[in-house]
This record gives structure tokens, sequence and C-alpha cells, in this order.
């Protein structure tokens, strides 16, 4: 070729009322959007993958074009400039394209597509904010879908590539502004509002007091109160592109999300004003999904009825919504579940929080904590005690040999808690054991719940026993022992299983890939899908959820120390090398290596329908990510030497968990095996184990007697008074009732756990949709086929699971199945489906 060719350049720019129109300050349709946007919006460079040959190391001027609105198209949810270039015939392959917002107000760019080049179409991905030139000089840097190594990439990108990247990472100085797109550290010190009152301050969490993950840095003020706390602000910086409610839906989860935080929940407030309010009767709680409650319309506000259809109706008087809830599957299925100890113990391998039962390991039990401060460390459940609950199936000695007892461990970990969480109004807290048998047929038995209080100034420990017995009083004492051991696990649930393990140990992650891994890195691509909207729903979560006062404060077992307790308990047991499920089975004793069992585990419960389902899909993900990550690395050599990789993996151990950079577990990066597994285990927390724990809440939570998020009253036989004992003996219905959440408690939560629960239509699911740059190369799309053709065959799995009547925990009268792996999903309250990322 000898001659210039001519090359046009296509770009479709997203229009969005919740972005463009607000931020121009107008309210106009989208027509009226695209009218404004005639004129000229954008400069476009074409970069060559070349150095001038004229000018030794120096890349070859890029190639500038003006971009205009394409005419004859109708303004529908994009809109289309085109831009025409003369490219010679020497400039090489185009590997990237600059572009300069010449308007005054950002613009969403989908992609661009070049056409008319002798070696085909070109297409570039942006799907990105692309500030203003007015608000920033820098000119965006877009590379094509075709992925490179550091040590592969052509002369002419590799100045642009590290340019990019040092945007990127900030000067960790100033303040954070809406446009900005830089991703840095700090601490969790922006929970709490000290400004307002010194009752709502709260730790920092990071550093050697409190260890934690770290947030994104946003750079605000400090607080005149306490030096050490940021001050808020109404809109949390997160990073432009890791903000995408403006760009997905209005359905989108974090709108949805929002809108019950900022709006909903100040409204239940205002209508439920006696927080300590409970419910007398059963016949109450049941009202919630029957007659629904009122709630004064705020004036001025956004019509709640638009915004959470699933939620609200319109009330009988105007100026006022109805509140109905959905009846959860778990008590549309069968009233009574949640009274029977079969389906308490069932849950702890297929309910919401399958990942904290654990093999008994040592006995007799002892708290490890210091007895001068806790009291007597030995426990209270005997041998003796145990034997008689396993009603001579075998000696408790043997019972342990043969891997039979199981137990949830919330002893130690609320024990230094609790007399601090009883000086609050309303709420109590004991340490807590729970022990089960696994019976001959794949089940569990719960065997005796321990309730322990510490000494206090005032009073010796107290500790007692309870078991599931037929007589009247021991079983109203059972079954209350039953409702403090629920609200613990379903504060460790949300705050470690969830919140910790997911949404704030993979924060860190996606700065520090961001910061790293350019876009053109294969890595980064990788792991994108599985990062994507993460920032933002934490960001939200530090707003209006975790933080001072906030839903979890409010209505969970360790009230305003819920935070502090997620430190200690990443402190004392959060490690990389554990979060993959294989690791994560073995560490608690779930299973043991065996390399001729399928997956190279034998599971100690056979019937576990977490595990089951969980290593189907985790051989899934861990064979799609090993055939990536070979065909990019074809020989071991190339990890060490890709110095974008090792800098990212340093980071996230040195800076993103900074309090735990020296600890030995950490996983050396060296050879290709040590990234399939370091990338499988992120991919895993970010889909799966995100999926397993959030999407069945409103399954089993949302008729909160099955799984209370707070118990308020102590037990009836904990230094009673006459009259505590007597009323407990005369009516013990009341005295449950009376130690469930209060109504606005439960209803706060049930709200939340409904959104926190549901799908959105344009969920992004594992497996479904191939990226674009994967789709560039032959191999890597014939491998993502493989992987979808998997995740099909593991919906049919699950399904014949179900069906099978020998798998107790999947399948009996009344029992909620086992999908919330299923892959994919219809939107909507599905109690399946696994999206790509922590996008909620």
């Amino acid at each position: 070729m000898t001659e210039s060719v001519e090359v046009k350049a296509v770009v479709r720019v997203k229009l969005t009322t919740l972005g463009f129109v607000k931020n121009l300050g107008i309210n106009q349709g989208l027509d009226g959007v695209a009218e404004l946007l005639l004129q000229d919006a954008f400069q476009l460079e074409l970069v060559s993958t070349e150095l001038d040959p004229r000018t030794p190391g120096l890349e070859k001027q890029p190639i500038k074009g003006k971009a205009r609105r394409a005419v004859d198209q109708k303004a529908d949810e994009e809109v289309k400039y085109e831009a025409r270039f003369s490219v010679p015939p020497d400039f090489g392959e185009i590997g990237a394209i600059l572009a300069e917002n010449e308007r005054r107000t950002e613009l969403f760019l989908r992609d661009i597509v070049l056409t008319g080049l002798p070696y085909g179409k070109v297409i570039v991905t942006c799907d990105s904010w692309v500030h203003s030139k007015f608000d920033n000089p820098q000119k965006r840097i877009f590379f094509t879908n075709k992925s490179y190594l550091p040590s592969q990439t052509p002369g002419g990108l590799k100045r642009l590539r590290e340019i990019e990247l040092q945007n990127l990472r900030g000067n960790g100085k100033g303040e954070r502004k809406t446009f900005d797109r830089i991703y840095d550290y700090d601490k969790y010190n922006d929970l709490g509002y000290p400004d307002f009152s010194l009752e709502l301050k709260r730790p920092v969490l990071g550093g050697k007091e409190h260890p934690y993950p770290r947030r994104c840095r946003t750079g605000r003020p400090l607080s005149k109160k306490d030096p050490l706390s940021e001050t808020t602000s109404i809109n949390f910086y997160v990073p432009r592109d890791e903000k995408f409610a403006d760009v997905k839906e209005i359905s989108f989860s974090v709108n949805t999300l929002s809108t019950v935080l900022h709006a909903l929940v100040p409204t239940l407030e205002a209508a439920i004003v006696d927080t300590n309010l409970g419910f007398t009767t059963f016949a109450a709680i049941d009202a919630l999904f029957k007659d629904g409650i009122e709630l004064p319309r705020p004036k001025n506000q956004k019509n709640l009825l638009t915004l959470l259809p699933d939620l609200l109706q319109a009330g009988t008087e105007a100026g006022e919504d109805l509140l109905l809830f959905t009846k959860p599957e778990i008590v549309e299925r069968d009233e009574f579940s949640w009274i029977r100890d079969e389906e308490f113990a069932r849950q702890t391998v297929a309910g919401v929080n399958p990942c904290s039962i654990e093999l008994l390991k040592e006995w007799p039990l002892k708290s490890k904590l210091d007895p001068e401060i806790y009291g007597p460390p030995e426990s209270a459940i005997t041998t003796e005690l145990i034997e008689q609950q396993i009603k001579g199936y075998m000696t408790l000695e043997e019972a342990i040999q043969q891997k039979k007892i199981y137990i949830l461990d919330y002893h130690d970990v609320f024990l230094p808690y609790v007399n601090k969480v009883r000086q609050i109004k309303g709420t109590t807290l004991y340490g807590s054991r729970t022990l089960f048998f696994l019976t001959l047929n794949g089940t569990l038995k719960p065997l005796a719940i321990e309730l322990t209080r510490p000494p206090s100034c005032e009073k010796p420990q107290w500790k007692q026993v309870f078991t599931p017995d037929s007589d009247a009083t021991q079983f109203w004492l059972w079954k209350l022992a039953k409702v403090h051991v629920l609200a613990h696990d379903s504060a460790h649930h949300q705050l470690i299983s969830h919140w910790l393990r997911t949404h704030c140990a993979v924060e860190p992650y996606i700065i520090a890939a961001n910061r790293q891994l350019s876009a053109a890195h294969p890595i980064y691509r990788l792991l994108y899908p599985h990062f994507r909207y993460t920032m933002e729903i934490n960001a939200l979560a530090r707003e209006a959820l975790i933080n001072a006062e906030g839903t979890i404060e409010t209505s969970f077992s360790a009230r305003k120390y819920c935070m502090e307790l997620s430190s200690v308990i990443y402190d004392q047991s959060w490690r990389f090398d554990s979060q993959g499920l294989p690791a994560d089975l073995i560490s608690r004793g779930l299973a043991v290596e065996d390399p001729s069992a399928p997956h190279g585990l034998k599971l100690t419960i056979e019937d576990y329908p977490f595990a089951n389902d969980g290593l189907i899909l985790w051989d899934a993900i861990k064979e799609w990510v090993a055939d990536y990550i070979n065909h990019y690395y074809q020989e071991d050599g190339l990890i060490e030497s890709d110095q974008e990789l090792t800098t990212w993996w340093a980071e996230i151990r040195n800076k993103g968990h900074e309090d735990k950079k020296d600890e030995p577990w950490w996983p050396i990066l060296k050879i290709r095996q040590d990234l399939i597994e370091i990338a499988t285990s992120m991919i895993w927390v970010s889909s799966a184990h995100h999926a397993a724990v959030n999407f069945v809440q409103y399954t089993y939570a949302g008729y909160f007697p099955n799984r209370p998020t707070i118990a308020r009253n102590k037990m009836p036989t904990e230094h009673p008074t006459d009259k505590e004992w007597n009323m407990f003996l005369d009516k013990p219905h009341q005295t449950l009732l009376e130690s469930f959440p209060s109504q606005i408690q439960a209803t706060k939560v049930m709200a939340v756990l409904h959104i926190l629960s549901t799908h959105s239509p344009d969920e992004e699911y594992i497996g479904a949709q191939m990226e674009p740059s994967w789709a560039e190369d032959l191999e890597v799309k014939a491998a993502f086929e493989r992987f979808h053709r998997r995740l099909k065959s593991l919906e049919e799995k699950i399904d014949e699971r179900n069906a099978d009547k020998n798998l107790k925990n999947r399948r009996g009268a009344g029992i909620v199945s086992y999908e919330v792996l299923k892959p994919f999903s219809k939107p909507g309250l599905t109690g399946m489906g696994v999206p790509n990322s922590i996008s909620i």
C-alpha cells in the first residue's frame, strides 16, 4: 500500500437523564439532550503502535480529527459521532486513541469503531466517562481491545501505558473531585460523625490498633473534634468510572438501595416513633405481609411508589404509601419451618450463612480469653451432656474421631463486647457455642447451646447450657437460646461472611489493579468484569449502612461496636490463602484433600449444598482462568518478569492489606499456577461467594423470627426476679416476642434485605457475556465458550440434586431448594443467580 487510506471512526455516546441532563442543570428528554450535542464534542487522535524511525525512541505523531454528530439519527439511548482520518501507508497498526472532550460537561463513551483500515475493523471499548477539558486538560487514553503483557507492548504504546497509570495513581494530595479517576488508599476513618456529637465518634479502622483493609481515598477535610476522623459529605467520592448508577437502568440496584436507605428508612423511622416498640403477637408479624404499614408520603420527595414498586403500594388515605412485604419463600413453603430444630441446623449448610460452621477439633471446649477478665475458661458443655443427646449412637470420643460433631463458635468473638453492648438500652449480648451431630441420614441435629456472660463489677461470670428437651420449660428456654445464637450468626454473616470477606477485602484488589495494571493488560481485562460496580456500592454502605447509627449499628447484635468487631475478626482470622472455596472448606475442617475424590476433596458432610455446588463452580472458574492465563503467559518466566503484575500483587499486600503485610501465609507470585490460584480466588469471592451469602438473604431473614438480627432481652434464667420468672412461665411466647427485634429494627432490615436479594433487569451474570477484548482472540473466545457451557451444565446438575430425595438438606416437605449458585437468573427475588461482581 503506497497511498493514504480514509478511516472512519464511529463514536457511541451514552445518553443518561441521571448524568448528562443533571450535570447540565436542565430537565429535558433524550431528544432535547441530543439537540444539545449537535456541536463538535470530541477531538480524537489515532496513535500508532510503532515508533517513528526518523526520530529514534519517539512515537509517531498521532493523526487528529474532529468527531461530529452523525446526521439522520434518532436519539434513543445513545448518540453517534463520526470522524474521518487520512492514514498514511507507513503509519502502522493503530494501538490507541486519545480523546479530548471539548464540551463543558462530561460524556459517557461506549466505544469507538474504526473502519477502512487494510487490516480490518478496530474496536476500542471505552465504557468510560470522559471529563471536560475545562475540568482537566489531560487527554483520555483508550487502548484497542488487543491485550499486551508489558514486555510485549509495542514501542509506540509503552509511554502511553505508563502515563495512563500515573494519571490513575494521582499524587495522594487534595480532596478528590467528582470527575477524578484517581485510585488511592485510606483507612476507614469516615464511619462516624464526631462533629455532630462525640457519641457518634467511631474508631479508625486500619492501623495497629484496629487492623483493617483499606478503602479508596477521598481526601476530605479532617474533623474539628476528632482529627483522626474524616468529615463526611453528601456524595462519597469514588473514581468516576466506578460510578455506574448514572449509566445503568433506573432499576439498577445501587439506585434502588440508595432510595431505601435515604428515603424509605427515614420515612419508617418517622412513622414508628418508639424505637423500642416490639411485636405483641405473631399475628402482628404476619400482618407485615398481609396488611402492610401505612407510611406518610414526605413532601418535596420523589414518588417512592415508582422507585420501589415491589415494596410500596398506594395507601387507602391520600398522601400515604403502603409498605407491604413479599412473603419470603421459607414461610411461603412452611409457615412453621422457623420453629423446627432440623431447619435451624440445615441452614448452617444450606442457608444464607453456610460458611461459618466448623468441625469440632478440640475437646473439652475452652476459651482462649484471659480468665482474669472473662472468668473461668472451661465450657459448661460436658461429655455426659453430649452423650445424653446423642442417645447411644456412639460415645463422644468416637463421634469426634469420626468427624460427627460440628460447632458454631461465637464465644470468644462476642464475649469481650458483652458488657459494653449491655450498656445500650434495649439490647443484650452473650458469647455462644452451638454443637451439632451429623446423623446417619446426612443431616445435622442440634445438641446444645451454651450462653456466657462475663463477670462485671457487680456480678460473677454467668453461663448456662440449653438442650432441646421435651420438658415444656426447657423447650421454651431452648427456643430463646436459639434466638440468641441466630442473632449472633446474623451479625457474623452480615459483618464477616458478607461485608468483610467480599465488599471490604475486594476493594484493595480493585484499587491496586487500576493503579498498577494497564487497561491493556490481560489480567486487568480478566478481572475487570468481577471488579465492576463494587466501589460504588461500598461507598453507599459507608454512607448509610455501616456508618454510625446506620442500619447495621441500630439493628444487629453488636450495635455500635459492629464495625470494630469486624476489625477484630479480620485481625484474628482473615487470610488471603483461605478465601478460595477448597482452602476455606479445609480450614474449617469440612473437607480433607483426597486426590481420588471429585474436585480433589472429600467432604466431611457429604450433603453440603453450598460446598457441593460451589466446588463445581470453583472448578469451572479455575479452568477458565487457567486457559486464559496460560494463553498469555506461555512460560513461567513471564510471570516474574511482568513488572505491572508483580507490583500489583505487592501493592495488594503492602498497601491494600497493609496491616497483614508481614503474615507468612501470603501466596508467592512466581509461576503461572500461583497466578491461577490468586485470580481464581478473587473471582470466586467477587462472584460465587458473594452470591451465596447475599441473594438468599430475604428468603431466610425476610421473616425475622427465622433469623433475628438482634436479641433484645436476656435469658429468663439469668438472675431473674420472681416477677420476671413468673411472667416467663405464664406467657413464654410473650417472652420470645419481646426478645425479637423491635418494629423499626425488623422493618428496616427487611426493606434493605429485600433490595439486596433482588436481581436488577440488567444484571451481568458470570459466564454469560463475553468481554470485547476476549472476543478479539480466537483461543480466548473458545475458552470462554467452554466456560459458559460448563456453567449451563451446572444449572442442570443443581436441578438434578434438588430433585434427589436422598439429599435431605435440599429436598423435603417445605424445604427451600438450594439454587443460589445457579449461574443465571431472571430479574427479581429469585434465590438464584451469580453476578460477575459485588454489584449490590
